[in-house]
């Protein structure tokens, strides 16, 4: 508790002028750069998979941070880390703040680990400036968010949320066959506290936009309303195999023509289920294709393709869905070829709470920030902890929306930006 013991006196947020508050941005940013040195490739991206030996050494680094900034550590059963800041009254539920420090395979400096080392800026800074809070303050990394070595993706938040069961995840295997309860031990994360026990009064998330929006409209600050529903699917289109050469076109049953069709119109869909005030965030994507029997000379006899559908509430997913279907039914009529749709997984549309949100706004506008509504394409922790509790996410532009790419990118103007927002939404909902 050296840090704390050592701070300026402490000072009342309640009665401090929240606009002239920073946080240290060049500090933030160098602590982004040391860590980003845990499994760092040669392109400048990271590569530090969930539960791996490097991923043992970025917790234990953003650890021994915490505690030199005076913070209580603690570990749950599927390694989420809780690292606390005491407030005048411990009785009630902490402000919490947080992401992940995993990566995927190719993966970047900021996607996950700004929302973690954001969070601890804040504690340095509260530090720094001898402010205490009524409401206890935490900042949060959780257990495998990215999903690239196990599956469920997200899978310390689901946990924490009930979302799937800690046996659940304790039993999945990466390729080689090991298991999540193993290399948690291994690494030396396998806690002991209960998920889902940790109480938590109000949840931010801090994170890159991982999108081209912000960029292009010259924002700095994406006030996020929510993370779109997601649908997906697979598709199989069923007609008949024959020679390139000797079948006259208008008697072929070429499954790749139909299927061309519907992915047409896979996009289209997209573009026909606005919400009611005008504004799109629909999503229709064929990323995945399978041509049978994929040879030069042969019409296609059978094609599997993926569709993705995503949109800013379930009524709207439930809308494209059923959009998608009848395109399908009355292409099958047309053509006489078998279309069958098939549901992958689905995942609800969740609004952020309005009293975060408008945190956010009201601190972007307070520091004189340029920022917009936006709303998350990608899944993020904050997805299961608005289930919990009021929560909410601080977007920052990254450099042509790149990311999940060794190249990702972001401005340290932007990073410090996002950084000052959340200290005083934090503030707000902790005064």
């Amino acid at each position: 508790m050296t840090a704390l013991a050592t701070q300026a006196p402490a000072t009342d947020p309640a009665t401090t002028d929240l606009s002239t508050l920073r946080i240290n941005g060049p500090r933030l940013w160098a602590s982004l750069m040391e860590l980003a040195q845990i499994g760092a490739t040669p392109k400048g991206g990271v590569c530090r998979l969930a539960l791996t030996a490097l991923d043992g050494q970025g917790r234990d680094l953003v650890t021994r941070w915490a505690r030199e900034a005076g913070l209580a550590v603690t570990v749950d059963q599927i390694g989420n880390i809780f690292m606390r800041r005491p407030g005048r009254n411990p009785a009630l539920p902490p402000i919490v703040t947080g992401s992940h420090i995993d990566t995927q395979p190719t993966g970047g400096k900021f996607d996950g680990n700004y929302g973690v080392l954001a969070g601890l800026e804040v504690m340095r800074t509260l530090n720094d400036l001898g402010l205490q809070t009524e409401a206890p303050l935490e900042v949060v990394a959780w257990t495998n968010e990215e999903g690239s070595r196990f599956v469920p993706v997200m899978m310390g938040s689901g946990v924490f949320a009930g979302a799937f069961s800690l046996d659940t995840a304790y039993a999945a295997t990466d390729v080689e066959g090991k298991t999540v309860k193993d290399e948690l031990k291994a690494i030396g994360y396998l806690g002991t506290e209960v998920p889902g026990q940790h109480p938590i009064g109000a949840y931010f998330e801090t994170h890159i936009e991982q999108g081209p929006v912000l960029e292009d409209h010259g924002k700095t600050i994406g006030i996020v309303t929510g993370v779109l529903g997601i649908r997906w699917y697979d598709c199989v289109v069923t007609g008949m195999e024959a020679h390139a050469g000797p079948t006259p076109m208008a008697l072929r049953r070429d499954a790749l023509q139909v299927a061309s069709r519907l992915m047409q119109e896979v996009v289209a869909c997209a573009h026909r289920h606005p919400q009611a005030d005008g504004v799109n965030h629909g999503r229709g994507t064929v990323g995945m294709v399978q041509v049978f029997p994929n040879s030069r000379n042969v019409i296609p006899g059978r094609v599997k393709f993926s569709i993705d559908l995503r949109n800013a509430t379930d009524a709207l997913c439930d809308a494209m869905d059923a959009d998608i279907r009848a395109t399908a039914a009355r292409l099958a009529a047309e053509t006489g070829l078998s279309i069958e749709i098939t549901p992958v997984s689905a995942y609800p549309a969740q609004p952020f709470h309005p009293d975060c949100v408008q945190a956010v706004a009201a601190a972007a506008q307070r520091l004189g920030y340029s920022a917009m509504p936006a709303v998350s394409g990608a899944g993020h922790d904050a997805v299961y902890m608005a289930r919990l509790a009021p929560a909410g996410m601080i977007f920052i532009p990254c450099k042509d929306g790149i990311s999940h790419n060794e190249i990702e990118d972001a401005d340290p103007v932007h990073i410090e930006a996002g950084c000052n927002v959340l200290l005083q939404a934090m503030l707000e909902r902790a005064g």
